[in-house]
């Protein structure tokens, strides 16, 4: 187990956010969280990053210091940094030395596909490639947990199925736990090994739909009859976990 959610509940004023609710991630294994909004899903996500605690339950997370990184659904770019500065933020903070850094964040960013942009400013690249920044600088520490809030929310559907694509094969390389949050059922099927579906808030659990096909998915995977039926059963979940208590 890489990090686990024991019966957790977060209450703000005047309502609570989540739960109780509870997820254990496995070692390398690819979990999508999938609600409606207002659920508790990117709670749950801050409460597995460390950046906040719970009401009540418990948090267990066995990375260590800098081995969890986190992407949000912006890329939350420094505008005055290049690619290359953006990627080796994580590393400066740390006190690795500017000339490590600077190399780890340029081979982060080719694994990325953005060899060659190292130079570039935020707002000299396209809202994919900024994305891919922010991906690189979640990677260059070589996470053990990688956390995504929502990154591809805000892209066209041909960047995002190119991005979900290139973050398989990233886990590939290095197979990091990896837990996504998402709106999108077919995205959660296609790119998780397991899609935890949660009610409407406070969020509990609603189910989970296992896939069973091979990671990173095989070309044409998104039209056999088993993705199309793990689409339906997730789809069904959600329905019944938006239905009155």
């Amino acid at each position: 187990m890489i990090a686990a959610l024991s019966e957790v509940e977060v209450d703000y004023p005047r309502r609570r956010a989540l739960g109780p609710f509870s997820l254990e991630i496995g070692a390398g294994e690819i979990v999508a969280l999938v609600g409606p909004s207002g659920c508790g899903k990117s709670t749950a996500m801050r409460l597995l990053a460390g950046l906040e605690a719970p009401s009540r339950g418990r948090v267990a997370r066995t990375p260590g210091r800098g081995e969890t990184a986190v992407v949000f659904q912006a890329p939350t770019l420094a505008p005055w940094l290049s690619a290359r500065a953006n990627a080796a933020l994580p590393l400066a903070l740390a006190g690795v030395g500017r000339t490590e850094a600077a190399a780890r964040a340029d081979a982060a960013l080719a694994r990325v596909g953005l060899k060659g942009a190292e130079a570039a400013r935020p707002a000299q690249l396209s809202g994919g490639m900024a994305m891919r920044v922010s991906l690189a600088r979640a990677l260059v520490t070589d996470p053990k947990l990688l956390l995504l809030d929502e990154p591809f929310a805000a892209l066209d559907e041909i960047t995002r199925r190119a991005l979900a694509d290139d973050v398989l094969a990233l886990w590939a390389q290095a197979r990091p736990a990896i837990v996504f949050v998402t709106h999108n059922v077919e995205e959660a099927v296609y790119m998780a090994s397991r899609v935890v579906v949660m009610t409407k808030g406070p969020g509990r659990t609603a189910g989970e739909v296992a896939t069973e096909a091979a990671l990173p998915r095989a070309a044409g995977f998104r039209t056999t009859p088993a993705f199309r039926a793990q689409v339906e059963a997730v789809s069904a979940l959600l329905s019944q976990g938006m239905a009155p208590v």
